[in-house]
């Protein structure tokens, strides 16, 4: 009997917490009154997505979750805005791999989504979408990338290569 009045007094209080209690933050963003929330396993599949076409060189599956008119700065500095220029680029580098003797592919280390939101500044774009911060293993070194999803697309990318390897 005791454990079922703890259990009920347990439900009672999440119940009763649970339209009142604040969703922890973490960290700040760049705009005034921005905080950073842990945001959704949609996202992240998203960029499950995308890897997958990437690794398999299906441009077309590729092109269709890449939103025209975003901003995608590849490792070496290299900025497109299209869909049709994102991939092009992939099979460059896939065509330098291997002239190069490299082997097409790469390990995904891990991923995690965070949403920015609070600022009411219109500059603060960054609160569309979440943005999905993943870490890839390969055979040239280790790449640190953000990805901005906004409806299910990629709007926004950044790619970051150390050229060592991970322990």
């Amino acid at each position: 009997m005791k454990n079922y009045i703890l259990l009920f007094s347990l439900i009672g209080l999440f119940i009763s917490c649970a339209p009142n209690c604040e969703v922890a933050t973490n960290g700040f963003g760049p705009y005034e009154g921005q905080t950073v929330f842990m945001g959704s396993d949609s996202s992240v599949d998203v960029v499950k997505e995308i890897d997958a076409a990437w690794v398999k060189r299906d441009y077309d599956a590729l092109k269709a979750l890449i939103s025209d008119g975003g901003n995608f700065t590849f490792s070496d500095g290299l900025v497109v805005n299209t869909g049709e220029e994102f991939a092009s680029k992939v099979e460059e580098d896939y065509q330098k791999s291997l002239d190069d003797g490299q082997e097409w592919g790469w390990n995904i280390d891990y991923a995690f989504s965070v949403k920015p939101r609070g600022s009411d500044d219109p500059a603060a774009t960054n609160q569309d979408g979440e943005w999905v911060n993943a870490q890839f293993t390969g055979q040239d070194g280790v790449y640190i990338e953000w990805y901005q999803i906004v409806d299910g697309k990629l709007v926004s990318w950044f790619s970051a290569k150390n050229p060592g390897t991970q322990e």
